[in-house]
């Protein structure tokens, strides 16, 4: 068995120093490859925590992100068949025109049946865009879909974002005259709808309400859809913040941590050289051979 190696003062004072710089060179390294000054909860526990949290808080809010994204794409999704109602509500005034002139020039009934054949298609064009082609990821506005989006990890604020029926049905939806209730969504309107001027007016006077209606619904969706954007902006406002709060806690100043190295590695030097210089009184016995 080995016996014990006695060292002289001089010599286990170097040792020590050159053990408490070699381990002050690795923490200096570690921050020097991480850019964090605290990497574990050893480093600084409460700075360590507190950045922790700060970052779970930002992965959850970011996670509230992606179905504030999806609300904005259904707002626009429904903003897309209501322009396309309006258009085709358009269209349906310019065949109650086309009515009216045939009324006026005492054309052939079969022209009034065209024209209601058209109106009619034109409705089930309506009813197909606004009850099943308007939709995004399964939710669909214009047919009286409601979701709610969070804007916090708690769940304690959100908007809920309100549908509406935007059929052409007579007794219900944007209730324009000749609306289809059927599972067609074909419309019902026929040239004995037709046959007086009146009769036309009462009509159009059914689309220029639905026109009304688009107009308002419209508004609904474009004043959820401003508040939606700026939730967005605000969560990703407040996650960067987070970010930088948590960063602030543990980054470590590089250009302090290089430094510091610098003079480790100079302190190093100087304490090899030192406990060199202690050694050389043991080794005077060697002289006396």
């Amino acid at each position: 068995m080995a016996s014990d190696i006695t060292l002289t003062a001089s010599m286990r004072s170097n040792l020590v120093s050159l053990q408490s710089t070699a381990d002050t060179m690795a923490t200096t390294q570690t921050r020097l490859a991480t850019g964090k000054k605290v990497n574990t909860a050893l480093d600084n526990p409460a700075s360590f925590f507190a950045a922790a949290g700060f970052n779970q808080r930002a992965s959850l809010l970011n996670g509230l992100k992606d179905n504030i994204s999806d609300g904005i794409q259904m707002v626009k999704a429904a903003d897309a068949g209501v322009k396309a109602l309006t258009s085709l509500i358009e269209n349906l005034r310019g065949q109650l025109s086309q009515a009216r002139s045939a009324l006026s020039e005492s054309t052939s009934a079969s022209s009034l049946d065209t024209i209601a054949t058209q109106y009619n298609v034109i409705i089930k064009q309506m009813n197909s865009i606004s009850q099943t082609d308007s939709h995004y990821k399964g939710v669909n506005f214009l047919a009286n879909n409601d979701i709610t989006v969070n804007f916090n990890e708690e769940a304690s604020t959100s908007l809920t974002l309100s549908g509406f029926d935007g059929s052409a049905t007579a007794t219900g939806g944007l209730a324009i005259s000749g609306g289809s209730s059927t599972s067609t969504g074909a419309g019902t309107l026929t040239s004995g709808d037709m046959t007086t001027s009146t009769a036309i007016q009462s009509i159009e006077d059914t689309l220029n309400t639905a026109l009304t209606t688009l107009q308002d619904e419209s508004a609904t969706l474009a004043n959820n859809l401003s508040i939606l954007n700026v939730r967005n902006a605000f969560i990703t406002d407040m996650t960067n913040t987070l970010a930088d709060g948590a960063n602030k806690l543990v980054a470590a100043d590089q250009n302090e941590e290089g430094a510091n190295m610098l003079m480790l590695q100079t302190r190093n030097s100087l304490g090899t050289t030192s406990l060199s210089l202690a050694s050389q009184a043991a080794q005077g016995v060697l002289r006396l051979f």
